[in-house]
């Protein structure tokens, strides 16, 4: 029974990571720059969550629309404010670019909420909780899993489904000659920020119905999710998803069978592993 809960917590936890690692993986496909303050935008968009609900009573549920336009906005504002100015400059620079970014915005953060944990208190989920053959499971979390599932199967059919996911695919693999098709790849570049930010926007609302909301949060996730990307393989959304779910599952699993402080050590193992082996990722391009 012990493996059974420890399985189900695994799934739905690392469906929550797929989601944010899809949307890191769907910026560098697109443009080939790691977003260093994904986790940020995370934070964000959790105490987003935070402020709805403490200030306009909106459940994060009914709130998540909300979240994923502001953190759209945020991301194509960040592009043209910073991102578009250093994508002809080395790649150490635009390293440098986004690792400050999430820097900046951890210590506003702390400086503006202080470094104290909060949480929502009361929402349409919290309290409630299944057992269907005797493993338990937390609505907070179920909702979570289930609202990253969708939105991460979103993500995949305005990709492989709609003109604007063709645009999307054509300038990641060739931008000069999507450009040449008429497509603008300035535009498609600040669409894929838009959209990886959303997603996290969807993340960081789903989580704050049941995880603290501080400064640092983001930390936390964001290694998993380039964990994730990387597992999968850099550009692949599906392979972020699958992921995600592995990195869920072997971290429950490992917390099981030994101490849970070195859950992260078979995670890591294996990252290593997958790299030493298949350098691209499992579902990565040649």
């Amino acid at each position: 029974m012990n493996f059974a809960q420890a399985l189900a917590s695994g799934l739905l936890t690392g469906f929550v990571y797929a989601l944010i690692a899809a949307g890191l993986t769907l910026i560098f496909g697109v443009m080939e720059i790691v977003n260093f303050a994904h986790g940020e935008f995370l934070m964000l968009s959790m105490y987003l969550s935070y402020f709805f609900h403490a200030s306009l009573h909106l459940d994060p549920l009914v709130a998540l629309p909300l979240n994923a336009l502001a953190l759209f906005a945020l991301g194509v504002i960040v592009y043209f404010a910073l991102i578009r100015r250093v994508l002809k400059a080395p790649m150490l620079a635009q390293v440098f670019a986004t690792f400050g970014l999430g820097v900046f915005l951890q210590n506003l953060a702390q400086f503006f909420w202080r470094p104290d944990f909060r949480t929502l208190g009361d929402t349409w989920v919290s309290g409630k909780r299944i057992a269907p053959f005797g493993v338990f499971v937390g609505g907070p979390q179920l909702a979570a899993a289930i609202g990253a599932v969708v939105t991460t199967w979103l993500l995949w059919w305005l990709l492989a489904r709609t003109s604007i996911g063709r645009a999307l695919l054509a300038t990641a693999e060739d931008k000069q000659a999507a450009a040449l098709m008429g497509i603008d790849p300035d535009r498609m570049f600040a669409l894929a920020w838009g959209i990886g930010a959303a997603c996290v926007g969807v993340a960081g609302a789903l989580l704050s119905t049941f995880h603290y909301v501080f400064p640092q949060v983001g930390s936390q996730f964001a290694l998993i999710a380039f964990v994730a990307v990387a597992l999968g393989g850099f550009g692949s959304v599906l392979g972020a998803f699958a992921g995600g779910i592995a990195i869920g599952v072997v971290e429950s699993l490992a917390g099981v069978f030994i101490q849970p402080a070195l859950k992260n050590l078979f995670v890591f193992a294996i990252y290593v592993l997958v790299v030493l082996v298949r350098p691209r990722g499992l579902l990565g391009k040649q």
